[in-house]
């Protein structure tokens, strides 16, 4: 989902050319991330990234996730060989057969290890490195839950109607929470343990908000940050058409007319 009233700054999208093939098609790997998350002990740090059909996308996307930190690969159903590359280039692979930007990225959450969990999309759009700042934010304590506002770095990376959906969402958000937020963006960060105690049930399009909602009701701290948002790699799978838009709309206002959940799913509760 795009914000309601995006920006076009005059920073110059990052360069998101994937690394050139080696002889015999095999991708060349990206800096560093052969020996991300494969060690004995786990990282401090995991990025999930719910990954269709994102073979294109996916070297540059890994080369960005910082150095020492994990990446969890969910792949959703991909035919193009995406599960193979991010193998191949140092990735951990989850396979979540069930489609749905939420049954992937709980997969990935559940799948994950390390004290940080981080989500950011899969299709270039997003710098992952961006998130190291938004980590700090959680570990100086002052938030619980950071959130990227993307801010558009080229003109019409966003399509009107993804701009009137996100709008709705934000000011629905509102409304149901008190929380002012000016987007419901897909890369976030948030302590993994604190993220299972919430007890997410969405497994669609409504994940990341549902998730921002009971964050709200558990009284946690959110903040949000700029982060740059550029043209992604391919076509897109949800906000590229009206009824990709309208689907994610739709679900997320399912979320809103949930009721606040029973104490046992807040955070710090046993679940």
């Amino acid at each position: 989902m795009a914000r309601g009233d995006p920006q076009h700054g005059s920073e110059a999208a990052p360069d998101r050319r994937p690394p050139t093939a080696p002889e015999g098609g095999e991708p060349a790997s990206a800096a560093s991330a052969g020996t991300r998350g494969g060690g004995a002990e786990p990282p401090s740090v995991e990025v999930v990234l719910p990954c269709l059909d994102e073979a294109d996308a996916l070297p540059w996307v890994l080369s960005r996730v910082p150095d020492g930190w994990g990446a969890i690969v969910v792949d959703n159903g991909s035919t193009d060989g995406s599960a193979g590359i991010a193998a191949q280039l140092g990735a951990r692979v989850v396979t979540e057969e069930r489609r749905g930007f939420g049954a992937a990225c709980h997969a990935g959450l559940s799948a994950a290890r390390a004290e940080f969990v981080c989500f950011c999309d899969c299709d270039g759009s997003l710098d992952p490195a961006l998130l190291a700042p938004m980590v700090d934010a959680l570990r100086s304590g002052s938030a619980e839950l950071v959130l990227g506002r993307r801010l558009s770095t080229q003109a019409r990376t966003w399509p009107l109607h993804a701009r009137i959906g996100n709008a709705a969402v934000t000011r629905m958000l509102r409304r149901r929470t008190g929380v002012r937020l000016r987007d419901i963006g897909p890369m976030r960060t948030a302590r993994r343990e604190a993220l299972l105690d919430l007890g997410l049930t969405d497994r669609r399009s409504g994940y990341p908000l549902q998730m921002v909602v009971r964050a709200a009701d558990a009284g946690w701290g959110i903040r949000e940050v700029d982060v740059p948002y550029g043209a992604r790699t391919g076509r897109s799978k949800v906000t590229g058409t009206w009824r990709g838009t309208w689907t994610a709309v739709r679900d997320m206002r399912a979320v809103l007319r949930q009721p606040p959940p029973a104490p046992a799913f807040r955070a710090g509760e046993p679940r």
